[in-house]
């Protein structure tokens, strides 16, 4: 059926610490081997928040080699993400920026609510995405939009998230939309959907 995964981390609008990180990848590897599971709907319980994206309170008390640490866990997390052998959807209710956006462009659909906010900021902060959005996000929306978010640090609204192509679908509520999207996917044929996702995702990286 399908399966809900529910980020509620409220006192660090879901920053992703080293625990959080621990308790996201057991929970990925759960449903990884999980028979049931057809499709996952990542969300996030917590008031006008996706996800903050690393906690940087966190690595401020860090090494340098904690840091690069931490930082290949975290993009061996959302390759876990991306990998699962059924489809994903990322429902966004809140802000998705930096880390947050790149969790959920691991995912195979986004899709936004009113209250949604998106974007890749760092480089206000001197620095650039470092969890996948510098790969992914140019192989959804293309390479010049992504310039130009990166460049700008742009954050978008919802509406403008569906003009880039950044989420599919938008709506009042991301959840309601994702999981009306997430049934419409229950009645094709399980096999062939994992197989779909599989010849998809290998066939962007391959000549014809």
């Amino acid at each position: 059926g399908i399966a809900t995964l529910s980020m509620n981390r409220p006192e660090a609008k879901n920053a992703i610490s080293t625990r959080f990180l621990d308790q996201f990848h057991q929970r990925l590897q759960d449903l990884r081997y999980d028979p049931s599971t057809r499709v996952l709907i990542l969300r996030s319980v917590v008031d006008r928040v996706f996800c903050a994206g690393a906690d940087l309170k966190e690595r401020a008390g860090m090494s340098p080699l904690e840091v690069a640490q931490f930082l290949a866990r975290l993009r061996g997390a959302f390759r876990d993400l991306e990998t699962l052998p059924f489809p994903t959807i990322a429902a966004l209710d809140g802000a998705a920026l930096g880390g947050g956006l790149e969790m959920a462009l691991s995912c195979d659909l986004r899709v936004a609510g009113s209250g949604a906010k998106v974007g890749l900021p760092e480089t206000r902060l001197a620095i650039i995405p470092g969890a996948g959005g510098t790969q992914r996000l140019p192989r959804i929306i293309g390479v010049t939009k992504t310039k130009e978010l990166i460049y700008t640090a742009k954050v978008l609204d919802f509406q403008e998230a569906k003009e880039y192509g950044i989420v599919s679908r938008v709506g009042e509520d991301g959840y309601e939309i994702a999981k009306a999207l997430a049934k419409e996917m229950l009645p094709q044929g399980p096999i062939a959907m994992r197989m779909a996702k599989l010849a998809i995702d290998k066939g962007v990286h391959m000549d014809m």
